[in-house]
């Protein structure tokens, strides 16, 4: 039972004090129930921790045949689970203070160049609301960059249509402004014509689903795949491809990092930079075909 108080204690920390999304907190809440019962495994209270069950716990993750991206999460999860039992006075050092996190694997953001984009929004015929409701996610997502996760959220009241942007709040409810541009503008106008038909409950959420509800993140998963089906687009599409897209372009325009880390929400800078390695392969077009004795292509 002191368990299971410790950590919801914690949990309650994480919702209220660091305002972390539900998502995070499930996650969060998922990692400690896999490491309290290793610790019940090896009758080890919480408290009691030393170096052995440390090297126990990494045995435990390779058992498991976790990746290294789950296993960092884990751990952060427990240290961040002691740095609040230290806080709080329960404990007077965290034991995962020096526990080193594997090294992250190196994953290049998959992204779609503008021809592709261009040939999904306009094989995206508009024949009823819901088509126009999807053109607008569609156009939204590759203009702002948002999360979808931000995206679901939006509000109407989050929009400023003279100055073409929106307030976005993001991870742990950090607020950022994003821009669009005149076809987002053109398109949130048609579809905001025939907002109040959709919205059969009343709600304050910009995108709605046919029941009148707000959209799901799995929702807009479902609907671009269904987008995908209907004009035979021959490649794969996520809803994080056009963030990965948006940032790619921008960069590959000429756009600064510091700026696309902005615009993205990113609370470091070193996110920011694994897009820096995509533009490599257009930077390397550009000096074969701008330095004079660079392979021209023909």
């Amino acid at each position: 039972m002191e368990d299971i108080k410790v950590i919801n204690d914690y949990l309650d920390y994480l919702k209220y004090n660091k305002n972390y999304s539900i998502k995070t907190i499930d996650n969060y809440a998922l990692d400690l129930k896999d490491y309290f019962e290793l610790l019940n495994r090896e009758g080890i209270n919480y408290q009691d921790v030393t170096y052995e069950i440390l090297l126990n716990l990494f045995n435990h993750y390779e058992e498991k045949s976790l990746a290294n991206k789950s296993i960092r999460r884990h751990i952060s999860s427990i240290r961040g689970f002691y740095k609040f039992l230290v806080l709080e006075g329960r404990i007077k050092a965290n034991p995962f203070s020096e526990v080193p996190l594997p090294k992250k694997e190196k994953k290049l953001p998959r992204y779609l160049s503008y021809e592709d984009l261009l040939e999904i929004f306009h094989g995206l015929e508009i024949n009823s609301p819901y088509d126009l409701r999807d053109r607008l996610i569609l156009e939204l997502l590759y203009a702002t960059g948002i999360r979808v996760s931000e995206l679901v959220s939006l509000k109407k009241n989050d929009i400023d249509f003279n100055n073409q942007s929106i307030r976005i709040f993001g991870k742990g409810r950090k607020e950022r402004v994003v821009y669009y541009n005149d076809v987002v503008a053109n398109l949130l106008r048609d579809y905001l014509k025939i907002y109040n038909e959709m919205n059969k409950n009343n709600l304050d959420y910009l995108f709605l689903n046919h029941q009148g509800g707000c959209l799901t993140t799995a929702g807009i998963s479902y609907i671009i795949n269904q987008v995908i089906k209907k004009i035979s687009f021959k490649k794969h599409v996520t809803p994080h491809m056009l963030r990965h897209s948006f940032a790619t372009h921008l960069l590959n325009n000429g756009c600064d990092l510091l700026t696309v880390k902005e615009l993205l929400g990113h609370s470091s800078i070193s996110t920011t930079g694994v897009y820096t390695h995509v533009t490599l392969d257009h930077i390397k077009d550009v000096y074969k075909n701008c330095h004079p004795r660079g392979e021209k292509k023909n």
